[in-house]
């Protein structure tokens, strides 16, 4: 339950090295913000590329630049400057650097629980919790509002969910065109984290659908492959409009949560071997 409180940075609940500069981390309960400074002659490519394996940062980054200058080069050419006193977005796939002689001091919320941390190298399988999710009828209300108003409509869903995954500390690992995988190291804060989404989908009008499952996956830069991916989206095509899906495999690791499911049958999820018993949540408000 939220409450009145405060932290500050300058007790922070952890300090995380970062090559040629440091992040202050401090958590309210589901929320996290990274105060972050990156030293003179930092760059992204050369200082953190090693650690995340990838070419180009493949973080959404939404922020407030306190001081000091960001040099971004996206992927495609587009460039700009960061200046101080600014809120900022930088989509995944760029390039940054610091500007000058002066630290760039950042604010940072989207991207704090995984700032200066790097995915775990390839062949290394890892426990995690999957989510997919979908957008129901997408193509329909495409045709029926227009291009310009969809590609509206799908920034602010985007926008919406985002902000769920970071609250209930999810890593987003790609975008699916009106959906979104994503994973979490807890069953429990991704089936709320579901729930919010739905919620959050409903309050844009839109209808999304989430599956979700527990297993062993395997990082490969910042995608992740595995049965458990194939599996979570096979248990996301069973759900209808605003509904939650889980696999048995996660319904077991929600007992002692307060998170409340019900059957929804056993179902032959394509390309996995045998049925398999299925849970639908229960959303609080349609009890």
């Amino acid at each position: 339950m939220p409450r009145l409180r405060y932290k500050s940075f300058a007790t922070p609940d952890e300090i995380r090295p970062i090559p040629k500069g440091r992040a202050a981390i401090v958590s309210l309960d589901e929320a996290t913000v990274a105060r972050s400074e990156f030293y003179p002659g930092w760059r992204w490519s050369t200082d953190l590329a090693p650690i995340m394996g990838t070419q180009s940062c493949q973080v959404h980054h939404l922020g407030h630049a306190v001081s000091g200058v960001l040099h971004v080069r996206m992927d495609d050419g587009e460039a700009l400057d960061i200046p101080p006193d600014s809120i900022y977005e930088i989509p995944p796939g760029h390039d940054a650097w610091v500007v000058g002689e002066e630290p760039w001091l950042t604010l940072e919320w989207t991207s704090a629980r995984i700032v200066g941390i790097g995915p775990e190298g390839p062949g290394e399988r890892v426990l995690a919790t999957v989510l997919f999710t979908d957008i129901v009828d997408s193509t329909a209300t495409l045709q029926r509002i227009g291009d310009r108003a969809w590609q509206e409509l799908l920034r602010l869903h985007n926008a919406r969910l985002r902000d769920d995954l970071n609250t209930f500390r999810g890593r987003e690992v790609k975008t699916t065109g009106d959906g979104f995988l994503a994973v979490f190291d807890g069953a429990t804060k991704a089936v709320r984290c579901a729930a919010a989404m739905t919620r959050s989908a409903h309050d844009v009008g839109l209808a999304i659908r989430v599956g979700i499952h527990t297993g062993e996956v395997e990082y490969v830069g910042t995608d992740v492959r595995g049965v458990a991916v194939h599996a979570a989206a096979r248990v996301m095509s069973l759900a209808g409009p605003d509904e939650v899906f889980v696999t048995s495999t996660t319904s077991e690791l929600l007992d002692g949560s307060d998170v409340v499911l019900e059957e929804a049958g056993t179902h032959e999820l394509k390309g996995l071997s045998g049925r398999r018993l299925v849970f639908r949540l229960v959303q609080p408000d349609s009890g």
